[in-house]
């Protein structure tokens, strides 16, 4: 996802991205703990677009 995408969503969009992308890593955990994950670079994947969506809600919330 790029920042411009995230950038161009409503806070509520932002929310449930948010949510969505929490519970894929909160599976990707558990595929990687079971040895079940195959796409390894999903994980730090989800971890940065994660962190974009909150650096973007966070200055949403600022302005």
């Amino acid at each position: 996802m790029k920042i411009d995408d995230v950038r161009g969503l409503t806070p509520d969009q932002l929310s449930e991205q948010l949510i969505n992308l929490k519970k894929e890593q909160f599976n990707l955990r558990f595929q990687r703990a079971t040895g079940q994950l195959e796409k390894t670079h999903r994980v730090d994947q989800v971890r940065k677009d994660i962190a974009r969506i909150k650096t973007v809600l966070r200055g949403k919330a600022q302005a």
